[in-house]
């Protein structure tokens, strides 16, 4: 596995670049870093569903430390459903990829104190070339025909279900056009959460953490109200 894993794609789009404050809940946030992870591994033959639950098929070290990490958790424990990987992995998850980020020099920890004792953490970006390079792909793929590549239909189908589509730039009816576009990709790669007939584990394994994702949110969300 090379390049920028999703959930630091993911956690990019979602933090104001100046303010390096997140701009979505928190909850949704973490469960969508937590299935990213997942479909991370998905995508790279790392995992794949069956028997109802997610299994390791591939135990080798994808290079990744924070995918590495979640790899081996899963081939050390009992067999689970997609929904409760979603839920066990999103504590804490955040905090690492962040950690991550600012090792890699793409975005900086910035420690503030407020009320003269509580520490509030901002992440502003350092390093624009990694987001950008995520903007130019999903909008390509707002705006091409062409089916876009696996990893980046992934993405999309995630911002999709997180109902991220104001990180995207686009608002109103913009916005609304956006998010049409992104089901269609997600459903054209077999991403959309649906069980696909394809015959390869990958499309049904990532289509599971996605439907789990959206329900995870939904009901996060549904409490919030």
């Amino acid at each position: 596995m090379t390049g920028v894993a999703l959930a630091e794609e993911l956690l990019l789009l979602a933090y104001d670049d100046s303010t390096g404050k997140a701009t979505m809940p928190r909850i949704s946030l973490d469960l969508g870093m937590a299935a990213a992870v997942l479909v991370e591994l998905a995508l790279a033959g790392r995992i794949a569903y069956g028997d109802g639950s997610l299994t390791v098929v591939d135990p080798t070290p994808t290079g990744e430390p924070v995918a590495d990490d979640v790899l081996a958790r899963i081939g050390a424990d009992t067999p689970h459903t997609p929904a409760s990987w979603v839920q066990r992995l999103r504590h804490g998850l955040r905090d690492k990829i962040l950690g991550d980020l600012c090792a890699q020099g793409v975005v900086r920890d910035v420690d503030e104190t407020e009320l003269g004792f509580i520490h509030v953490h901002r992440y502003p970006v350092v390093d624009s070339s990694v987001e950008a390079d995520t903007r130019r792909r999903l909008a390509e793929a707002l705006a091409g025909a062409a089916a876009p590549d696996e990893r980046t239909a992934a993405l999309a189908t995630l911002v999709v279900v997180l109902r991220m589509e104001s990180a995207l730039g686009v608002s109103g009816e913009e916005a609304a056009t956006a998010r049409r576009r992104l089901e269609e990709i997600a459903t054209g790669a077999g991403f959309s959460g649906q069980v696909s007939t394809d015959d390869s584990v990958v499309r049904p394994s990532v289509g599971l953490v996605v439907a789990a994702l959206a329900s995870a949110v939904d009901a996060a969300l549904g409490k919030r109200a």
